[in-house]
């Protein structure tokens, strides 16, 4: 059985640091491979500033590219909204019998775990990896049984501090995104106020 990575988010914009992410827990052997889950609205944050769904997914799939071992998913599109990782990963369980699905999150929105839509289900089923973010220290020891913390390297960057960059810097050159991810953006005018 594949053990499959599901990394849920917005990727607005999809940074180096998610990918680094990733190539860590496929080459440590914690997972098989990583699906970079593009969630078409997160209902925990505001769609401002969002782009849109499809622009957010090719970016995705510039970064990833062929990296061995992650891949890009658009599974939730086809989900009713709002996007519920409940019922993303119900769905997948049905629709991938093969494989034993591992949720990633970090520290931050495990901190924020019980406000997600049925949170016992998801741990009832699923086991977690939850990685380390600047700012959210875990007790490790605290952790439920399935909840596992890794020691991931951290990288202090976010999808936030890249696009206030891209909006007020004019001398940002695209510092933490995949070359073909900033060509992308600057091609399209994305994040521009």
């Amino acid at each position: 059985m594949l053990t499959t990575a599901v990394y849920g988010g917005s990727f607005n914009p999809i940074h180096q640091g998610h990918l680094a992410l990733g190539r860590w827990l496929v080459r440590r052997g914690l997972v098989d491979e990583l699906w970079f889950m593009v969630s078409p609205q997160n209902p925990l944050k505001p769609a401002t500033g969002l782009l849109d769904d499809r622009a957010r997914l090719r970016l995705a799939r510039l970064a990833v590219g062929r990296k061995k071992g992650l891949r890009v998913s658009d599974f939730e599109f086809g989900l009713p909204r709002p996007s519920y990782m409940v019922d993303t990963l119900s769905a997948l369980r049905e629709a991938y019998l093969e494989r034993e699905f591992v949720l990633v999150v970090g520290a931050d929105n495990w901190l924020d775990f019980n406000h997600w839509h049925k949170p016992d289900e998801i741990l009832r089923h699923h086991r977690l990896l939850v990685y380390p973010r600047p700012g959210y220290a875990l007790d490790e020891a605290a952790l439920p049984p399935g909840v596992q913390l890794v020691a991931t390297p951290l990288l202090d960057i976010s999808s936030t501090q890249i696009r206030e960059a891209i909006a007020h810097d004019p001398a940002y050159a695209g510092a933490g995104l995949a070359p073909r991810v900033w060509a992308e953006i600057q091609a399209r005018a994305y994040y521009k106020l």
